[in-house]
């Protein structure tokens, strides 16, 4: 019998069905995209390598075909029995592209998924005259597929390009003389001119002048450092104040910050392989299907095989999986979550290991003033104010630092009102007939400003513990200094208590000193910090962690992070961090802040649970029908009536989130720096 020879020798109904489908798509190819011309090159007559998922398009084609044929079969049923018929050209070639899929994955894959059972059932069904039966079968499975698809579907956006900030000319030295030139034309050995405000266009070496540069894009680090002649700069980073001549050394794809956006644009993107947990549960639960179903043909009959088939042990978590998921994302953007990737969420639940960059993400960008220390004859609230005359009207995070400190101790500030500025290394203000000094020692050594013994022993114990001094000076001598601290995220000790509970390992990464890396792990309570790393080493650490077995998500902000975000499991990032750190993030912290972190694992765990609930209520109705068949002789009506009840029970589970979790929410190698335990 056809039936009987289709069951036990799926690979040659599949093949076949294969093979129209490819000449019917062939066909449809030759007149949609490439009329008139060859497909390929001369003398060949094979199709480009299509795909193995189905686009958007086809998949809405064939939905709309198969609501077509189950709209005829319904009317057939209930008015006009001829309208039956009309509706098998739709239903057939609507199950060819099942076919195609079943055989990609047989053949090619070497797996037995969802679409073989279908491919053995539907036609089954219709060969058995249950011809609503089969268009019912055909609508559920595109309707599956159309969800599938947009949760399978991973936005494709290129990172960012990292010279669409780059100035379309640059200044060149030629000859003694500036010569504006275009940005592309820069190549090694050019001297490029660059001034406060501007960005670096390659790297380099200093060869003239001096200037404070935010290197924030590539390090982290929000603290300006000071850059003077011999000194390396590199592209994209910005002159805060000063300018220089830089020895152009690498320039266009060759600079540091290219080379990055490169490797990331390289890197295996191994989560585009990483299937919905539904889809994964329906497709491992498809062999047994069969097997039941090979086991029931010879006991119960063809019918009763096709029952069995048409049961779908697990095959509605094609459909609930992805709906779940959907519903979930719709709750985390409802708490200031964006998860761009939905299977970041699934593996979120796994993650055992949580590893914050340090600047920027457990720390903010504007530091906070800690101490003031006065010189001999000066008071320390006179220092203080000082200084917040000459960075009154600046806007980097030093100067808004010093200014709210002074704003906090009601200082009288009205006196900048007229006064006069030059900006330059640092800051020489003219106020009330004083002359102000404001910056680093650097630049009170070039104004000629001394620096007394003792400050000088306290910038070395500041630069030790990771701290920095901003020197302050009246008329010319040397009135006092004033110690920065970097401030830590008020949110980021109970993030980190949450994540205890959960038996989560938490560890720190920072390009600072092995001090203050250490004693901000200890007053953090942190498991592990790892001090003093290159950014280029920092990826390097999360496959160090992820070969002794651990699930990594990586929290950063920054370009320097992005290569170690794409290689975690889960990457975070926060809003207003840099681009490429967010384009690289599966999941966004919308707010800006770290107080997300703890929902963001409640979600995740919630999603589990209801996935499992989901699974139980279309095992459930699947086992009592493969036992209806056995031992009552149940047929195809009988299992599509408890199908259909598994699936109702399970979409309602899935909408559960919408409703309660609202309110439930909580509002290396040798090379590698050494993995130091904080606590044991």
């Amino acid at each position: 019998m056809p039936l009987p020879i289709l069951f036990f020798l799926p690979a040659a109904g599949v093949a076949a069905g294969n093979t129209v489908y490819k000449k019917i798509k062939q066909h449809i190819q030759k007149k949609r995209e490439y009329p008139g011309k060859s497909l390929t090159s001369p003398g060949s007559d094979q199709l480009p390598v299509k795909k193995e998922t189905f686009t958007e398009a086809e998949i809405n084609q064939d939905l709309a075909i198969a609501s077509v044929s189950l709209g005829l079969t319904t009317a057939g049923m209930l008015a006009y029995p001829p309208l039956l018929i009309l509706s098998v050209p739709a239903l057939l070639y609507t199950t060819l592209p099942i076919f195609h899929s079943a055989y990609e994955a047989i053949f090619k894959r070497r797996e037995v998924t969802a679409e073989a059972v279908y491919s053995i059932s539907i036609p089954g069904i219709f060969l058995t005259g249950h011809i609503f039966i089969a268009s019912l079968a055909a609508f559920f499975y595109f309707a599956g597929e159309k969800l599938l698809c947009r949760i399978r579907e991973k936005t494709t956006r290129k990172l960012t390009d990292i010279f669409s900030e780059q100035p379309s000319t640059v200044w060149v030295m030629r000859e003694g003389v500036e010569v504006e030139v275009p940005f592309e034309t820069v190549r090694a050995g050019d001297i490029v001119v660059v001034r406060a405000g501007e960005r670096i266009p390659a790297d380099g070496r200093i060869t003239e002048g001096m200037a404070s540069v935010d290197q924030h894009i590539l390090t982290g680090e929000s603290q300006p450092l000071e850059k003077g002649v011999g000194e390396q700069v590199f592209a994209s980073t910005v002159v805060l104040a000063g300018r220089i001549g830089v020895q152009v050394e690498n320039s266009g794809s060759d600079t540091v910050v290219a080379q990055i956006g490169e490797v990331l644009n390289r890197t295996v993107d191994y989560k585009m392989s990483i299937e919905s947990r539904g889809e994964e549960i329906a497709n491992r639960l498809s062999l047994p299907t069969l097997a039941v179903g090979a086991l029931a043909l010879p006991v119960v009959g063809h019918v009763g095989a096709l029952a069995v088939l048409t049961s779908g042990l697990g095959d509605d978590m094609r459909i609930l999986g992805p709906i779940s998921l959907l519903n979930h994302l719709r709750v985390a953007s409802k708490n200031s979550l964006l998860v761009k990737d939905g299977r970041a969420l699934e593996l979120l639940a796994k993650v055992d290991t949580v590893v914050f960059d340090k600047t920027g993400t457990l720390t903010l960008e504007q530091p906070i003033v800690s101490e003031t220390h006065p010189c001999p004859g000066h008071r320390a609230v006179e220092v203080l104010q000082y200084a917040a005359w000459a960075e009154y009207r600046q806007t980097h995070p030093i100067a808004r630092a010093i200014v709210e400190k002074a704003e906090e101790c009601e200082l009288d500030l009205s006196a900048v009102d007229g006064a006069r500025y030059e900006v330059g290394y640092g800051i020489e203000g003219r106020i009330s007939g004083m002359t102000i000094h404001v910056g680093s020692p650097r630049f009170m050594e070039m104004e000629g400003i001394p620096i007394p013994g003792e400050v000088g022993t306290l910038m070395d114990t500041c630069h030790e513990a990771g701290h920095s001094l901003v020197m302050v000076a009246r008329d010319r001598q040397l009135a006092g200094a004033i110690e920065l601290h970097t401030a830590i995220r008020p949110e980021v000790r109970e993030t980190l208590a949450q994540l205890r509970e959960r038996d989560i390992t938490t560890h720190i990464i920072s390009g600072d000193h092995e001090r203050p890396t250490r004693r901000l792990a200890e007053d953090l309570g942190m498991d592990h910090y790892f001090a003093e790393v290159f950014p280029e080493q920092k990826a390097d650490i999360v496959g160090q962690l992820q070969r002794e077995g651990r699930t990594v998500c990586f929290i950063g902000d920054g370009i320097n992070d992005a290569i170690a975000m794409k290689k975690a499991q889960v990457s975070v990032s926060l809003r207003g961090a840099s681009t490429v750190a967010t384009d690289t993030a599966n999941i966004i912290l919308l707010d800006g802040t770290l107080e997300q972190v703890g929902r963001m694992f409640e979600l995740a765990e919630s999603l589990d649970k209801n996935v499992n609930v989901s699974l139980g209520t279309t095992l459930i109705p699947s086992m009592v029908n493969v036992g209806c068949v056995f031992l009552l002789h149940s047929g195809i009506i009988a299992a599509l009536v408890l199908y259909n009840v598994g699936l109702a029970a399970g979409v309602t589970n899935t909408f559960l989130p919408l409703a309660r979790l609202r309110g439930s929410l909580s509002e290396p190698p040798d090379d590698l720096p050494k993995k130091i335990p904080v606590r044991e």
